[in-house]
Order: C-alpha cells, then structure tokens, then sequence
C-alpha cells in the first residue's frame, strides 16, 4: 500500500500546533493566577484551609505501687441541640422595627418539627432514666422549649454533663441515632474527666485538677504534670470538594504513666483507723503518713479535716504543708544532738525536781508537777517520761551560751533538714537561728530571747511540718541514713516501666553510731518500758520503738486569750530489731484531756498491726488441722479477687465464674458465690461488702461515701435499685 506523505506531514503540523498552543494557554492562564488573579485566590485559600487546631493527648493516669488505677481520664461529655439544622436558610427580611430578621424555608421548618414532636415523648422518657436528675415532665419541658424557639444551640439536658456510659445510652435514643449528625441536628462537645475509682483515699496527696480540663491543681497531678499530660499534636481542617476534612499535622504523644508508692490496702487502713479515732475525740483534723524505712517510699498519707457536717474528709495536705509546734516528739532531736556533741550520756542524771523549773523568769512544767514530779532521772527517763524540765535543763545547762551550735546540730541530725518535695506548697522546718551582736554576743530581740533555747528543746517556737518529723525518725530506723520521701517509683508507658526514680539519699549519717545505738535505745524503752509512756503504741506480736508527743496549740488570739486546742502525737517504728516501716499519727483536738501516748498510741498501734499481719507469708498448711474442713468468712463483693485468693490459699469455691461482683456464702466444705449482675445506672447493694469494694462499687457511678465504723457494710443510707445520682452522698455502717 502506498502512502501520501503530503497527507501525513499535514496531521502531524495540526497536532503539533494544537500542543503549542494548548501549553501557551497553560502558561497564560499560570501568569494570570498568579499575577492579576493573585488576591483572589488568596482569599479563597483563607477559606480553604483553616488555622492549626490543637489535638489534645490523653493525660496518663497515676498507679498504685501494686498497679491499681487510683485517677484516670474518662471522657464526658455536653450535647446540645440545633432544632434548625438541616433546614434552608432563605433571604433575610426586614422586621417593622428597622431590624434584619432571618428566614428559614417554612415546609422544611414544619418537616423538622414534626420529626422532633413525634419522637418527643420517647426522647424524655429516655433522657429521665439516664439523666435522673430532672424529671420527665421536666425534660419534656426543657426540650419543649428549645423545640418552640427553634434554638439554634440548646442543652439535651439543662446543666448536665453525660458520662460516657450516659452518652452511649443517649446516642440509642431516636433522632439521636440518626447517622446523619446534621440531620439531627447534635453538637458533642468531648470532655475529659479526672476519675478516682477509690473516692476520697489519698485524694490531697494525688491532687486535683481545675474542673473536668486537663489543668492540674495540686498533689502529684501537678508535681508531674508535664509528664501526665503529655505532648499535644496539631491539625487543620481543608475544603475539598464542598467538604472540609480534618487533616491531622502531627499526631499528639499521650501522657505517661506515674507508679506511685501508694499502697491502697494499707492506705485504706490508716484512713480509717485515723477516722474512728477522730470521731472518737470529736477532732478537728488529723493526719497519718507510713513511710518504708529503707527506700522512703511513702506507702500512706492520710489528711482529714472536719467539716460543718462532723464528717472529715481530705481538704488539704496537712501533712506536707501545714507547719507545726511538734511538741515532745521533737524532744528526741534535742537529746541526740547532745548525745552527739559529747555532752551527755545515757548514763547521766538530772534533777527535775518537783517538776516545776523557772527558766529566767518563765515557769517550766512537767505533765505531772501536780504528784511531785519525777524528781532525779537518768537520760533514758527524761525522754521515757517525756519531762520537759528534763529536756530544758540539758540542753540549757551545754548550749546556753552557744545556742547557735544546738542549731546547727538541729539541721545535722536532720529534723531541720529541706527535704525538697516536688509537691506545690510543700513546707520546710523552720527553726530559727540566733543572731549575734557586734560584740559576738546573742541579741535578745524578736529574734532570739533568755528562754528561746529551753522552750525550743522541747518542740515549741519552731514549725515543723509532719513529712519531717516522720522523715527525721525514719533515719534513725534506717541506721542513721536519711532518705528523701518518695511518692513516685517511676514512670511507665503502656504497661511498662520506662524509668524508675531511685532512692535518693540525703545525709548518709545523721549521727556517729554511738549516739544512733543510744538514740534507738531510748525510743525501744519508752515503749516497752514499765514506765515508757508509748506502751499504748506497742504491740503483744512485735517490738516498736518511738516518741509520743503533745503540745498545746493557739487557734485564735495566743496561748492564754484565744481557744486552745493540743496536738497529740506519735512518730514511731517497728519491728524494732529489723525495721520495715516508719509512721507518724498526729491529732489536734479540743478535748479536756490530752496524751500523745494515750490518744495517737493507740492509732498507730492499729495500723502497725494490720499492716505486719497483711505482710506475714507463713505457710497456712501449718495452721492446718489434718481432720478439719477450713472455709473462711469471705465478703460480698469482688468475685475474681477472692476466688483467686482462694485458689492461692489452696480452697475450694464454686460459683460466680463471669462476673465481677457477687455474694459469699459458707459451704459445709468450701465457698459458695452467687453471682449478681450490676447495673451501671442504679444503686448497687453494698450490704456484707469491705469497706473497699463498697467505696469502690458506689464512687464508681459517681457518688460520694461516708463510712463509720469497721469490717462489713451493714447498712447503706440509699436503697439498692435507685436511680443513680451523680454527686449524691451514701453513709455506710460498718460492723
């Protein structure tokens, strides 16, 4: 076949004009948009692409040192209604008074109506079991409104923020259920709220944050909030096609995990061996911190104030922060440091005469002037009978005329030693030091003063906050080495530990060992001494060693014009032999008698012995008797927790396989569970339960607990089967 090249050169011209000319016409309509069209397309890429938008990380939660979640972040949420989404906004109109009115299509308004009138009973219906604050008639007031002033942005329920159970249950409702979220018109606005599954344990010490936004407030919410909250990411949200889509930047790294070494059993049982001695003396507040000796780890911290309602709870961490006169506890600081300058000994004696003493012009007493007092005692019998002429006269008799060296040695020994705590607001002794003139001479001024020295060997005018009196006589348990209070082991990041914080150590040696063995030696007899006044704080299982303490306190207008109240005390350790745990009880009351030994003795003797009994590990096949069938006493309440118990004890059970909670019965040869079913909107029974599963159980669904007395619950001020309201107060019975 014979082809025209004449033919064929013609198309080849036309095509490659054509090219030419469609590139020339890219190009001008290149230069065009970018140079007379310039500002326009600027315009419309403001509109396009939105500003970066923060995208918020998930705050990390805080852990019990066994890894028990004691505050968390769990999503709430506010919904608001627009009762005119969906319908076509027609041309403005003008009203008689001047003023644009706005006109919507009027057959879309009426279909929109409709829609929501013939839901609207079910929709309250609804909303009155799952948010029962508000009635039905009330929310079917309340939406009913909103519904006639076709409002634009109107709350679901007036004032009610909807946890994430509540939320889900709200989205099943019709309407609400549509796919279409324009159609139905919602707004969700996603909130994150700070949950304590354990209510009031170690609240102040955890902290607060400001309302549900992820802004820390105190405790150890905001010592390591740059570490819970994490690093946010960044977004931005782009018109394509008529439609704006969020475009995420970066994404946000959430928050790590704080392992605290706050342990929940045993925080548990000094709360409320504090509590049922407050009530007991009718307390304004009181305070317990037990501290592990060899690492500092603070495994409980207990702050309770009273309120107008005679109940205590946790307003603020006394423990830390408040600065006291520690009274006769501080008098073991005095002794030592004169043990540890050489000037006394254990064998030493002194007169303390009839018990009262006039140090330059002021009168010193001891608790028992008015029987004659203790006459000529040794050493050991100044601090086991806690005489403050004892004391004073010492410690007067050798620093005198040098009382800046017994400050100093104050600060050596430790009890005046900055411990340095991360937490906001965390106090540090203050124990003053006396100035010298130009003469070297000491000025008795504001400053300093001829009875300064002997009131200050005893515990008064100085401020010590409790975290140093407990920390001061942890080194004395620890050999002589002081560590820094530890409330955070580390840091963990899905589940495992990314760091661990190590025990820091503050004064390797507070003192020469000699004055250390006869500074414990001292501590073990006023205990279990026949005339130790700390007898009340041992214990028939073990040996504990300590200080008891009681001072009076000024609340208004000094000592003699103002009401008086006394802070009693106990700071102790125990075993003796082989110290585990340090721990501090403090009470003030206004109470007619006062006695840190009879008063606080007794609380930390409580708590010592149900702290080393939960840590005894002997084998019970020893306890075992071959012909006996041996089935406890086991609570209602968690089933998983006491069947593994059970299993580990090597007991039998049956029952309750598949659910969290349930009832314990005995069985002639093991325990029999029943398994029962709780329903997140209603008030559970929490009768037969410990005092934990029960707060837990209750706080879980948002209510506030109050508890009296000890063992099972058995009664509860708000019936099983309500609807739960959130914020309402139950009061326990236990016995």
């Amino acid at each position: 076949m014979k082809f025209d090249k004449k033919y064929i050169n013609t198309r080849i011209t036309v095509i490659v004009v054509f090219a030419a000319l469609l590139m020339i016409a890219i190009i001008a309509r290149a230069v065009v948009t970018a140079t007379v069209q310039n500002e326009k397309w600027k315009k419309v890429g403001a509109v396009s692409v939105s500003d970066t938008l923060p995208l918020p990380a998930a705050r990390g939660n805080i852990l019990s040192a066994d890894g028990q979640l004691m505050a968390s972040s769990l999503p709430d949420y506010k919904v608001y209604i627009d009762f005119l989404s969906g319908v076509e906004r027609l041309k403005d109109s003008i009203a008689p008074d001047g003023s644009k009115v706005k006109v919507f299509d009027p057959k879309q308004v009426a279909d929109k109506d409709s829609m929501w009138k013939a839901n609207l009973d079910t929709i309250c219906r609804g909303l009155a079991e799952i948010c029962p604050n508000y009635t039905y008639e009330e929310h079917y007031a309340h939406l009913k409104k909103g519904l006639d002033g076709h409002k634009r942005y109107w709350d679901v329920s007036p004032r009610v923020v909807l946890n994430f159970i509540q939320f889900n249950e709200l989205m099943r409702l019709p309407i609400f259920n549509l796919k279409n979220r324009y159609a139905s018109g919602l707004t969700i606005d996603p909130r994150n709220n700070r949950n304590k599954p354990f209510g009031s344990l170690a609240r102040r010490t955890l902290g607060e944050m400001f309302g549900a936004k992820d802004s820390a407030r105190s405790g150890l919410e905001l010592a390591y909030d740059s570490l819970l909250r994490g690093e946010p990411g960044r977004k931005h949200n782009k018109k394509v096609l008529s439609k704006y889509l969020s475009i995420v930047d970066k994404e946000p790294v959430d928050g790590y995990d704080l392992v605290s070494t706050i342990d929940v059993s045993m925080q548990d049982i000094c709360e409320s061996a504090l509590r049922e001695k407050l009530h007991e003396l009718d307390a304004s507040m009181g305070v317990v911190v037990l501290m592990e000796v060899k690492t500092g780890d603070v495994k409980a911290i207990v702050n309770l104030m009273r309120y107008d309602d005679g109940e205590y709870y946790e307003a603020r961490n006394y423990a830390l922060a408040a600065l006291m006169e520690p009274g006769s506890t501080f008098k073991t600081a005095s002794i030592l440091v004169a043990l540890d300058d050489g000037y006394i000994k254990t064998t030493d004696y002194v007169d303390t005469g009839s018990g009262i003493c006039n140090m330059y012009g002021a009168m010193m007493k001891d608790h028992n002037w008015h029987r004659g007092g203790y006459g000529t005692i040794d050493v050991p019998h100044v601090l086991m009978v806690s005489s403050n002429v004892g004391v004073s006269k010492l410690i007067d008799k050798y620093y005198h005329n040098q009382p800046d060296k017994f400050v100093e040695g104050l600060r050596r020994v430790g009890i005046g030693t900055p411990l340095g705590l991360p937490f906001d607001g965390a106090a540090n002794p203050v124990i003053r030091m006396p100035h010298k003139d130009h003469k070297g001479g000491y000025r008795m001024s504001d400053n300093w003063s001829a009875t300064a020295l002997a009131w200050m060997s005893i515990g008064y005018e100085t401020q010590i906050p409790p975290i140093s009196t407990v920390s001061f006589y942890n080194a004395i348990a620890n050999g002589g080495k002081m560590v820094r209070p530890r409330f955070v082991k580390g840091i963990s990041k899905n589940g495992e530990m990314v760091e661990e914080f190590p025990v820091e150590v503050i004064r390797p040696h507070i003192c020469k060992d000699s004055s250390l063995k006869d500074i414990q030696g001292i501590l073990y007899r006023v205990v279990n001494d026949k005339d130790g006044l700390g007898k009340r704080a041992g214990n028939p299982y073990f040996h504990v060693s300590g200080k008891t303490g009681t001072a009076q306190v000024a609340t208004g207008g000094g000592y003699k014009a103002g009401h008086n109240e006394h802070l009693v005390s106990f700071c102790g350790y125990y075993p003796s032999e082989d110290p585990k745990y340090t721990c501090i009880v403090a009470i003030r009351h206004a109470y007619y008698v006062a006695s840190g030994g009879g008063q606080a003795g007794p609380v930390f003797s409580k708590i010592a012995q149900r702290i080393y009994s939960k840590n005894v590990t002997t084998d019970i096949n020893l306890a075992k008797d071959s012909t006996a069938v041996l089935v406890p006493n086991v609570k209602n309440g968690n089933v998983m927790a006491a069947r593994y118990v059970l299993d580990k004890l090597g007991m039998k059970s049956k029952g309750g396989q598949g659910y969290e909670w349930g009832t314990a019965a005995e069985g002639e040869h093991y325990v029999e569970f029943q398994s029962v079913k709780m329903n997140e909107n209603v008030v559970p029974s929490v009768l037969g339960m410990g005092a934990r599963d029960a707060v837990y159980a209750l706080s879980s669904r948002g209510m506030n607990v109050r508890m009296r007395g000890k063992g099972k619950v058995t009664s509860q001020s708000v019936a099983s089967g309500r609807k739960v309201v959130k914020g309402q107060t139950v009061t326990l019975e236990l016995k």
